[in-house]
């Protein structure tokens, strides 16, 4: 697959700047990334004076057409009315009516008093501004007023940040959604250096230890198939380096280079029977994981509430790390777990409602459940396939649900599992319930926060399922499903409720689209969560399909031509 979102994240209303600013080059922004990179420092400051050079370069783009009359005339260029030692001649007659005419010998001698006379005649007088923001008659907006217009947030808008791939680009993709009037668009994107896995939206302002904990920024972490973790402003446009980046501390350009490895030398013989040598191609060390940093990629991402400098992330060394954003950049993890499990970490999560504990997912078919102060105290459980997502349950906060490679759902209930103290030592615990929910893996899981009982559901059969969890007498749970849907994005990698909407869904996938579907225009929602839904104020006679996407030039014209 060469084209494909493989992350979605939502950002909550009123969260983002309203305004948001331009990237700008300076002094202290050059001094910022040769602190983050001194090995690549070289890269960054081509990077930096390319982005100089296009700014300069646009500004003289802005300067051109002005005062090209004032050029022609320098150059002798004549009148639009004629040109050429003939049509001077020509005038000359001209001139005389003119002057006679309008008396023009005599207008000198003319006194106006207090009226303006001659072609001015209809205007009572004339007034000169300093600033054409004071002038009533000039009407045209600048510049920069209609960029700040085009960027603007408004704080009913959510924004929805994507991690697309596409022919071998990764970037970020940040849209504005505007749920009122059902409008999709992309508000900017930022280049990535390597393919991007997973997201995980922050408020924690990274690496700035002197100012107040309690400022709140709008900031998105990005694991990548490469073992460092960036952190990106959202509120600024056009950016080219992270704000922060969580990894490998950068190389010193002062250092001696490690010298070259041998290469094996074996004999060979030769078509005459003499030996040959033949050079083998050296092999690359080894990365042996460590507790500072990860050292492959990045498969997920925990941002903590509670205690807002927490970010926890799970890798593909088999290891999770605890990162504190108040740090300075570069610095090493701040706790490192190394024995949870025995394979690829694929997902890690806080507890909204107990902040230390952490649930974890690998592909050994092991979860646990740790508190992060006490690793070794943990309970865990095996499941039945590789985990593909882990969710807390927020109407109960013991409980978790696990997605898994062989399409089906469990959910279990913390308390009910034994202590392991490695994962070696994970023993099965009991379900609170199974449900075979797709044909093939279900690689995208969600529960509603804000209706109990609602979860979606995606697989790699290209379907989004919705389903509800009933609880019944005697503690037991029926699960049923409501509706599913092909949205058209191909194998679904991200399905996920918006933050401040009941049954607003945001779906995106291999085919590196995205889809915005309001559920409340399905009947079956409607019908199940229907007093759920009105308890909470939600307006259920839309009607239509639902569904909203970004709108394709293209495709717009196709349409105006085929009508």
């Amino acid at each position: 697959m060469t084209s494909l979102i493989s992350s979605l994240s939502w950002i909550p209303r009123g969260a983002a700047a309203q305004h948001p600013t331009k990237y700008r080059v300076d002094e202290d922004e050059l001094a910022r990334v040769q602190g983050l990179a001194r090995g690549q420092l070289d890269a960054a400051k081509l990077e930096l004076e390319m982005a100089q050079a296009l700014e300069a370069e646009a500004d003289r783009d802005g300067d051109e057409g002005e005062g090209w009359e004032e050029c022609a005339a320098a150059k002798g260029g004549a009148a639009p009315g004629g040109s050429g030692a003939t049509g001077a001649a020509d005038g000359e007659g001209d001139e005389e009516d003119d002057m006679a005419k309008y008396n023009l010998d005599a207008y000198d001698d003319e006194v106006s008093g207090s009226t303006a006379m001659g072609a001015f005649s209809n205007i009572k007088g004339l007034t000169y501004y300093g600033n054409n923001d004071e002038d009533p008659y000039i009407t045209l907006e600048s510049d920069e007023q209609l960029e700040r217009e085009e960027l603007e947030i408004q704080p009913t808008d959510n924004l929805i940040v994507a991690a697309k791939t596409e022919d071998d680009v990764s970037q970020l993709e940040v849209y504005v959604y505007d749920e009122r009037e059902e409008n999709l668009y992309v508000h900017h994107d930022l280049l990535l250096p390597a393919m991007p896995l997973c997201l995980e939206w922050l408020d924690f302002c990274p690496g700035r230890t002197d100012g107040d904990a309690s400022d709140k920024g709008n900031f998105i972490a990005v694991g990548t198939m490469d073992p460092e973790i960036e952190i990106w402003s959202l509120d600024v446009v056009d950016g080219l380096y992270p704000d922060a980046i969580l990894g490998p501390a950068p190389k010193d350009p002062n250092a001696p280079a490690p010298a070259p490895p041998v290469p094996d030398v074996v004999a060979t013989l030769g078509g005459d029977g003499s030996k040959k040598k033949k050079k083998k191609k050296a092999k690359k060390p080894k990365v042996v994981a460590n507790a500072e940093y990860h050292v492959d990629a990045i498969l997920s991402l925990s941002w903590n509430r509670a205690h807002r400098n927490l970010l926890a992330s799970s890798s593909a060394d088999k290891t999770i790390k605890l990162w504190d954003l108040a740090r300075p950049t570069s610095s090493p993890a701040l706790r490192s777990f190394d024995s949870l499990h025995g394979d690829k970490v694929q997902s890690v999560q806080w507890n909204p409602k107990e902040p230390t504990v952490l649930l974890s997912g690998a592909w050994d078919g092991t979860v646990r459940v740790f508190d992060s102060r006490a690793p070794d105290s943990g309970v865990g459980t095996k499941v039945d396939s590789d985990v593909e997502c882990l969710r807390w349950d927020p109407w109960e906060p013991a409980s978790f649900l696990v997605s898994m490679e062989n399409g089906t759902v469990q959910a279990f209930d913390s308390r009910m599992l034994e202590v392991a103290q490695d994962a070696a030592s994970v023993k099965r615990g009991k379900s609170l319930w199974t449900l075979a929910a797709h044909d093939s893996s279900v690689s995208s899981l969600d529960i509603n926060p804000l209706v109990k009982g609602c979860i979606v559901t995606g697989g790699t059969d290209n379907m989004v399922k919705v389903w509800n969890v009933q609880e019944q007498d005697g503690g037991k749970r029926h699960i049923s499903l409501v509706t599913a849907r092909d949205l058209g994005v191909g194998k679904v990698f991200s399905a996920s409720f918006c933050p401040d909407d009941p049954t607003t869904l945001a779906v995106a996938g291999s085919k590196a689209n995205l889809q915005i579907w309001d559920t409340a225009t399905n009947p079956g929602i409607r019908t199940v969560f229907g007093d759920r839904l009105r308890a909470l104020g939600k307006d259920l006679n839309k009607s239509g399909a639902g569904i909203v996407g970004v709108a394709d030039d293209d495709e717009g014209d196709q349409d105006s031509d085929d009508e």
